[in-house]
């Protein structure tokens, strides 16, 4: 029993092996007039060749039926195994021609062209479109959305560039695949793109905390077919343009002022104390009493006659004193009037 079951297993190793296999071998494979890429190394194009082993690049206005190639490589010993070599090629893109012994073009071989990779994601539960989405509200549906001219493969070579997600955490940690929002697990590495744009599905749902965390992600995408990365990592090539996303439930761009609150300077309570205007002494004028005068008259009654002199100005003194004076005039008065009768 256990013997048959390692022959299963066996026979579905090699079904799997014989199925990527074409795959595998096709993208390696150029045909006359197909596309390379700088940085692909391992190449077949014996069939882009034919019977030539030299090929030649012509620049753009040249006409290269009576002009010499402005450039020429000689693959004979490169068949099988062909290199797009960034050193060789760089500033060499378009068309190359095969070339016979005479120097003359003897029909095309190939084209070569620079990779161009881009990513951006897409908030599929608000159905928000945006080149480089920088926020996503906690707990959102996201798919990612892959650009680029590698896809010219599966229509030349039968087989689609396999181009890999990359995704770090706010602490650093790489992820290697991610869960949707009904638990499923979609792997990040090796994902066919068949056309430009791509779209994944929505592969990514960042509701649970203890999966992702709030905070910051940096995206990107890489494309190491036949070793195109290892040979020419150029960022916008074989390697997108890194984004920050981030996620939280609070959109940023949100901004709470907070008025502070006037704070009014503290009253200082003064007492008022009235203040008192200042006393005008009047100068008291003082009755100053002289030694009565008394004059004698014929008249059988006599009548008295008191002579005062003019008053002269005094030192002040304290208030009430004028009456005790003229109180004490009253009564001298009153005596010596006593004493004439």
């Amino acid at each position: 029993m256990t013997n048959k079951i390692a022959k299963i297993l066996f026979l579905l190793v090699v079904v799997a092996w014989a199925c990527a296999a074409p795959a595998a071998a096709d993208l390696r494979t150029i045909g006359q007039g197909n596309v390379v890429f700088i940085g692909e190394e391992g190449l077949d194009i014996t069939l882009a060749m034919g019977p030539a082993t030299q090929i030649g690049w012509w620049a753009s206005a040249a006409d290269i039926s009576t002009s010499a190639p402005s450039k020429t490589i000689d693959l004979s010993t490169r068949m099988t195994n062909f290199m797009v070599s960034p050193s060789d090629f760089t500033g060499y893109t378009g068309g190359w021609y095969r070339i016979d012994s005479s120097g003359k073009a003897t029909g095309s071989a190939f084209t070569v062209a620079d990779p161009q990779l881009a990513m951006t994601v897409e908030d599929t539960t608000t159905s928000v479109d945006f080149d480089r989405l920088h926020w996503i509200p906690t707990g959102d549906d996201i798919r990612f959305r892959i650009d680029t001219n590698l896809v010219q493969m599966v229509s030349q070579r039968g087989a689609s560039p396999l181009i890999s997600i990359k995704v770090r955490s706010p602490d650093g940690a790489m992820y290697s695949s991610l869960y949707d929002a009904g638990g499923s697990l979609t792997p990040l590495t090796d994902i066919p793109v068949p056309t430009s744009p791509y779209y994944t599905n929505s592969i990514w749902n960042m509701g649970s905390a203890d999966r992702y965390p709030t905070g910051t992600y940096t995206l990107w995408a890489e494309c190491n077919v036949n070793k195109m990365m290892d040979n020419y990592g150029e960022t916008g090539k074989t390697i997108s343009s890194q984004f920050s996303l981030l996620n939280q439930g609070v959109n940023p761009l949100i901004r709470v002022y907070t008025t502070p609150a006037t704070v009014l300077p503290t009253a200082r309570v003064t007492t008022a104390v009235p203040t008192q205007a200042p006393v005008t002494t009047q100068p008291t004028m003082t009755a100053t009493t002289q030694p009565p005068t008394i004059v004698t008259t014929i008249p059988a009654t006599p009548v008295p006659v008191i002579t005062t002199s003019s008053p002269t100005p005094a030192p002040t003194r304290t208030p009430g004193f004028e009456a005790i004076i003229a109180g004490a005039a009253l009564v001298i008065g009153l005596v010596i009037c006593w004493k004439k009768e």
